[in-house]
């Protein structure tokens, strides 16, 4: 599916057409936040300190899958508990990079250390069925996408990796032009729900699946 007009279209590797001077992305709120700097338009390259944000690749896979593992670990959690799934994993290129959406690795010392997404809202169900899996190309407009993935490696958190990878997809959800970010985690993950409050995003509802609690959240982003 093509992008709309005026959005960048997803190729492969590192090289642009073009890269970027360095810039300042938007600033993330909270007092001495370090810039986030846009090296390259497509495909998309920042740096944030010591850290490099670039689009995932095959060949990361195996690594990602254990990053997202680690981090449901972390706080309890595992994939088929009915909250958390990773079945959108093994389809990355379908979900994320031909469907107007994007998938980011964070690189910092030679390793992947972050990640997060951004997926079209109607391309994967939502609730309690998102757990089956499924999946359905989307429509032809773009409206809500949803910023989902977002973990941090354990040993590096609390340096702003976070706060970067949020950066970078909110300014990817614009350039393509959707109206409204989604996004939902649970209430055993308070470092997530405090990031994403320090970004503006605001509860929609809640729901219990599996005795776990379920918060629904979004921005407004035109």
């Amino acid at each position: 599916m093509g992008t709309p007009d005026g959005a960048p279209s997803h190729g492969s590797g590192d090289r642009a057409e073009g890269a970027l001077p360095p810039r300042p992305a938007s600033e993330p709120t909270g007092a001495g936040a370090r810039a986030l700097v846009r090296l390259q338009v497509e495909p998309p390259v920042w740096a944030f300190g010591d850290l490099r944000l670039r689009r995932y690749r095959a060949a990361d896979h195996a690594t990602v899958l254990a990053l997202h593992r680690e981090g449901l670990a972390q706080v309890g959690l595992r994939p088929g508990d009915g909250v958390y799934y990773d079945h959108d994993f093994f389809r990355m290129e379908d979900i994320y990079l031909r469907n107007d959406g994007e998938f980011l690795v964070g690189e910092a010392g030679g390793a992947i250390v972050a990640m997060g997404g951004l997926r079209r809202a109607d391309l994967v169900p939502g609730g309690r069925a998102r757990a089956f899996g499924g999946y359905a190309p989307g429509g032809s407009t773009l409206d809500a996408v949803e910023m989902v993935r977002l973990r941090v490696r354990p040993d590096v958190q609390r340096r702003g990796y976070g706060t970067a990878v949020v950066t970078a997809l909110e300014e990817r959800a614009r350039e393509y032009g959707y109206r409204v970010l989604r996004a939902d985690t649970t209430e055993l993950q308070r470092p997530a729900l405090a990031l994403y409050d320090n970004f503006g995003w605001t509860e929609t509802r809640r729901e219990t699946i599996g005795g776990i609690v379920n918060i629904y959240i979004e921005k407004t982003l035109r």
